[in-house]
């Protein structure tokens, strides 16, 4: 049941008021952010089942842009457009979460991804089409981190499974850039990049929901400092069905295609 998984006393999520509040809370800052979401013996069950695949995960280092493209010939390389930032993360996939999980039941829940239409503002949200994709567990061990980046996709919906002792802190820009107009906020970036911009922060303990519009948002997971893994689940979505990632993308981010 989802009462097992979700503090619904805490978060009534089948409530109108209550998640036309969370919208419209979400809607003014595009970062909500919802503290013990999760029941603590659910939250348990999910970090001993990424403790017990450790020799599973997926890890590689990746250097990439900010904008997750292609460096473009038209800029010098140290240009923000093409300037190279670092991510090293573990990745257990979709396949690789158990049926009895409670991030399995929590994702496939009809209230739970109700309640995420109505917050962002979705008539309709749908798991990926590869078999890979709809549920990630990220790992974050002592030194690894997530480079600065702006997501291709307009929303993220994470849960935080296991905080770090130290380090691993999510930082973010809003607004940082408007990708539908073109206009990419280069000199944002670079100041950003050099450490001359103030940024939000969030360190989530485990059970956290977090919802992030990270499109024009820049953001970045810095590194774990601590000897505890950082361990994120990743609830990821699509507004239209049929939605699978490359085959290129699967091999980049989780080394197979299936």
């Amino acid at each position: 049941m989802l009462s097992d998984i979700v503090d619904l006393q805490r978060y009534p999520i089948t409530d109108h008021g209550f998640r036309d509040a969370c919208k419209t809370a979400f809607d003014v800052d595009g970062v909500f952010v919802m503290e013990g979401f999760i029941h603590p013996d659910a939250i348990r069950q999910v970090q001993d089942e990424g403790d017990a695949q450790r020799d599973q995960v997926y890890t590689k280092p990746e250097h990439h842009t900010v904008y997750l493209s292609k460096p473009d010939p038209a800029f010098p390389s140290d240009h923000p457009r093409n300037r190279m930032v670092l991510s090293t993360k573990g990745c257990l996939t979709d396949d690789q979460i158990s049926a009895s999980s409670p991030l399995r039941h929590l994702y496939d829940n009809a209230e739970f991804r109700a309640f995420l239409c109505h917050v962002l503002g979705e008539k309709q949200l749908f798991e990926y089409a590869d078999p890979l994709s709809s549920i990630n567990l990220h790992f974050h061990e002592q030194g690894q981190e997530l480079g600065w980046h702006f997501d291709n996709s307009s929303f993220s919906i994470t849960l935080m499974v296991q905080a770090p002792e130290t380090g691993g802190t999510f930082e973010y820009v809003t607004r940082l850039r408007d990708a539908d107009a073109g206009e990419m906020g280069f000199d944002a970036v670079a100041d950003v990049l050099d450490g001359k911009s103030p940024v939000h922060q969030i360190n989530a303990q485990a059970g956290t929901l977090v919802f992030f519009r990270g499109r024009n948002s820049l953001h970045r997971v810095a590194p774990n400092e601590g000897n505890r893994t950082r361990m994120l689940a990743v609830l990821a979505y699509n507004s239209e069905p049929g939605v699978a990632l490359s085959e290129t993308a699967r091999m980049t981010f989780y080394g197979r295609t299936g």
